[in-house]
Parts: structure tokens; C-alpha cells; sequence
């Protein structure tokens, strides 16, 4: 294979990469911007999504049916972590919910070892598993289903935030917390629905990455980890950031992996997000102070 086509290659499994990636970071931000709070459970969403959908699929459920069914469970499991461990301790400090979201993120993951146990699970791919060949590159058909996820994802949310009237309420918090109580708006209610609607993002990347891995109780705390890298490398705040630090924390991996060494795979995120953090702290979407907190 030349150098060009090799190039071509590790580029599309970048773009693969980064489209999960992109999906956990938006789930990052989608509750940071109305809470304040960095939810590491975040990457436990994932491991779910694509755990129940597999768990409904051997169970003879339509693999569609599956998808959504397994999206809705997490999203009501985002919305118990929110009312169960997250609501209780409001006014607490900053320090104390990323703590709180930290032991949650232990707690899901020892439930499902006692669910699922320690043995990898897989998903049928959805549109079958013969390559595609593209300028000398081989691209599996479930990669065009990871990379559609996350364009549906970005378009409903501009959509949802734009054009709907809870979208609108959710950004209000977003902007000012203390002007939209006094504007009627609920803010305990807007931060479950944020919990709730990132759950349901993390599912989706969850369940649409699952034919392409193999999935374990245990798959979601790197995955957090690097989504949390590419939402600070877009500047935390900015959902097209999100989007722009998945690809770009995706692409080098693959590029490292495959020019380098792939036991520079998972370093290449953390470098990257010292680099970002040296270089332009704010990310690179900038960021602002939002005047959220302790919902």
C-alpha cells in the first residue's frame, strides 16, 4: 500500500474515531453549560447505550427496535443519576458533584460487571461488513453510520436549541441562570432534562460504535476521558467545538497510531490536551463565564 493510501486509510478510521468521540463531547457540554458540572459518568452512557441495545438484540428484538429501546433506558438512567445522586447535594461545591459524578461512574460500572460480567459483547453491524473501497482506502459500511449519527446529533441539537421553546429555556439557563428563574424557567427541571438528554447522546454513540468493537463493562472510562479532552480542546462551551475537538483528537490518534506506534494511541489525547491548555487555555473556541452553578 503507498504511503498516500496508508495516509487515506488511518484519515477514515480518524474520522470514525472522532465521530464518537464527537458525540461523548457534546454529551459533556450538554450539562456542563446548564449545571456547571463535568459529569464523568459520561462515558458510562456509552458502555450502557451499547450494552442494552446488544442485551435486546440476543433477546430477539429488531436490531431498530433495539437502538431506540436501549436509548431510552439511558436516558432515564441520566435522569435518575440527576434526581438520586446530583439534585440532593445542590449547593454543594464544584469539587463535590465532579466527585459525586466520579463514584457514580464507579457505581454503574460495577453494576453492570454484575450484569453483564467481564465478557465482551458484539453487535451485528448495520448495513453489513463488506468493505468500501475509497482512493485506495477500505472503509466499513458502519463507519458512514457513526459519522450520520453524529450529523443527525449536530443538526437536532441546533435544531432543538433554535427552534423549540424547552430548547430555548435550556439555553437560558445556559446564559444566566439567575435570570431565567426570575423568567419563570424551572432550573432544577432544565438540569434534569440536560442529565437526561445526555444520556441519551452517549447512547446513541454507544450503540452505533458497538459493531465496530467489542463491548465490555468497562469500555466507557477512556472513552469519557477522551471526550472530555476533545471538549476542552473545542473550549467546553461551544457545541460546534465539541464536534471540531472529537474529529481532531480522532484524526491524530489514528495518524499516530499508524505512523508512530499505536502504544502512542492513547497518549496522543493527553498531549494534545496539554498542548491546547499551554497554548490557548480557552480552548479553541474560545469559552466564557456562563454564570451557571451548583443546580
Amino acid at each position: 500500500m503507498e504511503f498516500y493510501q496508508q495516509v487515506l486509510q488511518y484519515l477514515v478510521t480518524g474520522v470514525t474515531l472522532g465521530s464518537i468521540y464527537a458525540i461523548i463531547a457534546l454529551g459533556f457540554i450538554t450539562i456542563y453549560n446548564v449545571t456547571g458540572i463535568v459529569n464523568f459518568a459520561q462515558g458510562e452512557f456509552v458502555m450502557l447505550g451499547a450494552l442494552i441495545a446488544i442485551s435486546l438484540y440476543k433477546n430477539q428484538v429488531p436490531i431498530v427496535v433495539a437502538f431506540v429501546g436501549s436509548v431510552m433506558v439511558t436516558t432515564l438512567i441520566g435522569a435518575a443519576l440527576q434526581r438520586i445522586a446530583i439534585r440532593p447535594a445542590k449547593g454543594a461545591s464544584t469539587l463535590t458533584l465532579i466527585i459525586i459524578t466520579i463514584g457514580a461512574s464507579i457505581t454503574i460500572r460495577g453494576l453492570g460487571l454484575i450484569t453483564w460480567g467481564p465478557d465482551p459483547y458484539s453487535l451485528p453491524a448495520f448495513s453489513g461488513d463488506q468493505p468500501i473501497a475509497f482512493g485506495g482506502a477500505a472503509i466499513i459500511p458502519q463507519s458512514f453510520w457513526v459519522f450520520g449519527a453524529t450529523i443527525v446529533v449536530l443538526g437536532g441539537l441546533y435544531a432543538f436549541f433554535e427552534w423549540t421553546l424547552l430548547g430555548k429555556a435550556v439555553r437560558a439557563c445556559a446564559i444566566n441562570v439567575s435570570a431565567a428563574r426570575l423568567m419563570g424557567i424551572s432550573p432544577s427541571s432544565m438540569a434534569l432534562f440536560s442529565f437526561a438528554l445526555s444520556a441519551g447522546l452517549g447512547a446513541i454513540g454507544g450503540v452505533v460504535m458497538a459493531p465496530m468493537t467489542l463491548a465490555t463493562y468497562d469500555m466507557g472510562s477512556m472513552l469519557a476521558l477522551k471526550g472530555f479532552v476533545a471538549a476542552i480542546v473545542g473550549g467546553f462551551t461551544s457545541t460546534p467545538g465539541a464536534v471540531v475537538g472529537g474529529f481532531l483528537i480522532g484524526i491524530l490518534e489514528s495518524m499516530g497510531a499508524g505512523l508512530i506506534s499505536s502504544g502512542y494511541k492513547d497518549a496522543i489525547a493527553f498531549v494534545v490536551l496539554f498542548l491546547v491548555l499551554f497554548l490557548k487555555p480557552n480552548g479553541l473556541f474560545g469559552g466564557r463565564d456562563t454564570g451557571r452553578g451548583g443546580l
